[in-house]
């Protein structure tokens, strides 16, 4: 495995002589901000795009937008502090990158972990190369290989260089068929059920399990009529027991200290016995204990697995490496859709 980086951005935004300038608000300029203060590196300021600003504080900075930054830092680095999969924002951001040294800093949607920088790479850099050793074509080591360049030094063009989409993966990977029995954890508010249908045949069931309660409304108001699908509110774990949840009623809700309770349930229990042929995890950093949950269901039919290794920097080793202990036999793959961040970003078990 060769990498091309050696420095992470954290050391160059040390030694940096420019102003740094973050350009969003949020969770992410939140993590990054206190990431830059915990290393005691100095932020100049925020801006935001045009339709954000509205004269407001962050964290101490008014909130610009990029013309007033410009003229008020002239050159600077950037550091995009947002997620977005939408075309128009990345366009936007490439075209701030032609004019700016701009980075997406890597910190762990999760939390609670330290971030990707070079102690981490060295410390786990045997499993990183086991995992490399096992993907199943050259497309997912090289995702593999830029999405460890870009960790260490938050650089956008890694993230550019491994695009591929779902229409790739589902036709060269999952390639479902007829009989498919499918379980969607993270169901959210049914867009991965939808996205199921429109690539499988006559399939056999669907169980979507969605912990938190305002998207759980929304996906069965949005799967109402489709047969054979079973909706289980609760979350996919370990074990049967209630846990805390900080319900936000979007993506980023998780599992959290401080929120309401939720029943969770392991995969094999929802199941019962029955054969799935195809698991779905998005489950916002618990995809480890929740594939734990299902290891009987692993063990004895072998489904097709699509895990989501975006949310903990060790998702990239710790995943496969658990679902090889589990079940030896599948072929590895790694995929990255169109994100910055580096999220959406996929194993596939097959």
């Amino acid at each position: 495995m060769k990498l091309k980086e050696t420095v992470s951005l954290w050391r160059k935004l040390r030694e940096a002589k420019k102003p740094i300038v973050l350009y969003g608000m949020g969770d992410g300029a939140d993590k990054i901000l206190n990431e830059l203060e915990r290393r005691k590196i100095n932020a100049a300021g925020v801006f935001a795009s045009d339709e954000f600003c509205r004269g407001q504080l962050f964290r101490g900075f008014g909130v610009m937008n990029y013309a007033q930054a410009k003229e008020r830092f002239g050159e600077m680095v950037v550091l995009v502090a947002f997620g977005t999969q939408r075309p128009e924002i990345i366009d936007r951001i490439k075209r701030i990158a032609s004019q700016q040294e701009t980075y997406a800093p890597d910190v762990p949607l999760a939390g609670g972990e330290t971030v990707f920088d070079e102690t981490f790479l060295q410390e786990n850099m045997d499993r990183l190369q086991a995992v490399y050793d096992l993907l199943g074509d050259e497309l997912s080591k090289r995702t593999f290989t830029d999405m460890i360049d870009y960790k260490l030094s938050g650089k956008l063009e890694y993230l550019f260089d491994c695009e591929s989409s779902a229409d790739e993966a589902y036709r060269n990977l999952l390639r479902l068929g007829d009989d498919e029995f499918y379980v969607d954890a993270g169901a959210y508010t049914g867009d991965t059920v939808t996205e199921f249908l429109r690539y499988a045949g006559s399939y056999r069931g669907i169980v979507a399990i969605e912990p938190d309660e305002k998207n759980f409304a929304r996906l069965e108001k949005n799967t109402q009529g489709i047969h054979g699908l079973a909706l289980h509110h609760c979350a996919a774990y370990d074990k049967d027991t209630e846990i805390s949840f900080d319900t936000r009623g979007g993506r980023n809700s998780a599992i959290r200290k401080k929120g309401k309770p939720v029943r969770a349930r392991r995969i094999d229990d929802i199941l019962a016995g029955k054969a799935a042929t195809y698991i779905k995890l998005d489950v916002e950093g618990q995809e480890a204990t929740a594939l734990w949950g299902a290891r009987e269901t692993i063990a004895n039919y072998k489904p097709k697995l699509l895990v989501s290794a975006y949310h903990r920097n060790d998702d990239l080793f710790c995943i496969p490496q658990l679902i090889a202990g589990i079940q030896g036999d599948y072929k590895v793959f790694l995929r990255h859709f169109p994100y910055i961040p580096a999220w959406d970003t996929n194993y596939y078990f097959v």
